[in-house]
């Protein structure tokens, strides 16, 4: 009987012991937490507060400490100065801000801008003090993205509030609104039956084997420009291709959103002013499909950008009226293409109904034959046709360099072998063949021991 009633008082004295404890830990975690909710609310405020001047409302500042809190929000002192604290949430207006491709700001600063040249899309970053330090929200009623490879077909319609595009190109089965999705058929202006139709037909067009665009691995990088709502690039990925899509946030609203929430490669850009962030001869092909873009402005400097960031024997497929209209209009854009292409050293590939490709050469030699003074000219010895951010598009032709001259292409491996074989290209940046598969051989080891040499082939 004393045994039982020790151990009943002990159970007694332990229930009350851990009683004791979650009531002491409640009391700090409900401290701490108010405190920390605080400080986010705090912070939240600032932000709006901020955020209403950078959208030119009204400041409603009360004091200069104010003002100076909403400059340093989340922000504290430390030992080497201010560190963050935390970073609060920016107001909703905010759930679709692009900091430097932020149209409200470029009027607000009055920026002078050509128009005509689509400087207004390139990216205009704003001063330190319009800079925001907070956290893009997610749109009102978002959810956890669809998997690919479903959102190839399928996405949220609350993760992309825009209906649009689905209105005005439902025709061309661009995308359509279904309940709480967005449907994309795979079709665009030019291709309403479906871009992979659309891609075999050039592969067909090139003569490649079992009109597979792929080409045995040979064609692996796509630049796709004004690409909509990318669906051309969304089905060169089952040939094993990438393509990277580019397009503005123009009139058709934000296209690379649903780009992204599809799972595709694809970016906010322009062919304006400045050269795309790729150094040259990234790409096998490129690619226009109703892109309304003038390629005849200023000396064809638009083409020549292609021309830059195509690689050796890379192709252009263009799909548009001036490749097959018979209007007056059309017929001179196609003349003076046409032209403009052949100074340049390009020939005809394929030209088929709607559709035309031209590659461009192997080697320097077409450019050497060319009657001196020819339009337009050889690009300067000192200008680095690798330099890309920030730097302007040049009217000029970029030679290749000596090495691709002697090998007479790229001298690529197709794809998946590119992986792990050195690129020819190597010796223009001054390192060996040798420095690359010891630099392979080490990485790949190094992580994934020898099964990650077999699974690569290194031996």
């Amino acid at each position: 009987m004393t045994r039982g009633r020790a151990d009943g008082v002990q159970k007694k004295r332990l229930i009350t012991f851990l009683c004791v404890v979650a009531i002491i830990l409640g009391i700090v975690y409900f401290y701490d937490g108010s405190s920390f909710g605080s400080q986010v609310h705090n912070g939240a405020s600032s932000l709006r507060k901020l955020g209403s001047s950078y959208l030119g409302g009204d400041d409603n500042s009360d004091s200069d400490s104010k003002d100076e809190a909403t400059f340093k929000f989340g922000l504290e002192d430390g030992e080497d100065g201010m560190v963050p604290r935390s970073y609060p949430v920016c107001d909703d207006r905010h759930s679709e801000l692009i900091p430097c491709l932020d149209r409200n700001l470029i009027y607000q600063l009055r920026l002078k801008l050509d128009l005509s040249l689509m400087e207004h899309y390139e990216r205009h970053c704003p001063p330190p003090e319009r800079r925001f330090n907070c956290l893009i929200p997610p749109p009102t009623g978002y959810k956890v993205p669809i998997k690919w490879p479903r959102s190839r077909d399928e996405v949220w319609k609350a993760n992309i509030p825009h209906n649009f595009l689905a209105k005005e190109k439902q025709d061309q089965n661009w995308m359509t609104e279904k309940g709480e999705k967005i449907i994309f058929p795979g079709g665009g202006t030019h291709f309403h039956y479906g871009a992979g139709k659309y891609i075999a037909s050039l592969a067909n067009m090139l003569n490649f084997s079992n009109d597979n665009l792929n080409n045995g691995g040979r064609i692996r990088t796509v630049l796709d420009v004004g690409c909509g709502v990318a669906s051309f690039g969304a089905y060169l990925l089952s040939s094993d291709i990438i393509a990277m899509s580019v397009a503005p946030n123009d009139v058709h609203q934000n296209q690379i959103q649903f780009a992204l929430e599809r799972g595709i490669p694809a970016y906010l850009g322009v062919l304006g002013t400045k050269r795309l962030p790729y150094p040259s001869r990234s790409f096998e092909l490129a690619h226009c499909s109703r892109c309304r873009i003038d390629w005849l402005q200023r000396d064809g400097i638009l083409l020549l950008e292609l021309d830059r960031l195509l690689r050796p024997g890379g192709y252009f497929a263009y799909s548009s009226p001036e490749a097959y209209a018979q209007d007056e209009e059309d017929l001179r854009i196609w003349r003076e293409m046409s032209a403009l292409v052949e100074r340049m050293c390009w020939k005809i590939a394929a030209k088929q109904n709607q559709t035309v490709i031209w590659v461009k050469p192997m080697t320097n030699d077409c450019y050497m034959e060319r009657e001196p003074g020819t339009q337009p000219p050889l690009c300067r010895s000192d200008d680095d046709p690798d330099a890309v951010y920030g730097v302007k598009m040049e009217a000029c032709i970029t030679p290749y360099s000596d090495q691709t001259q002697r090998t007479r292409g790229s001298g690529l491996a197709p794809w998946p072998s590119r992986l792990t074989s050195p690129p020819p290209r190597l010796t223009d940046f001054g390192h060996s063949i040798d420095m690359f598969e010891k630099d392979t051989f080490r990485i790949w080891y190094r992580r994934y021991g020898k099964e990650g040499l077999r699974i690569t082939g290194i031996s």
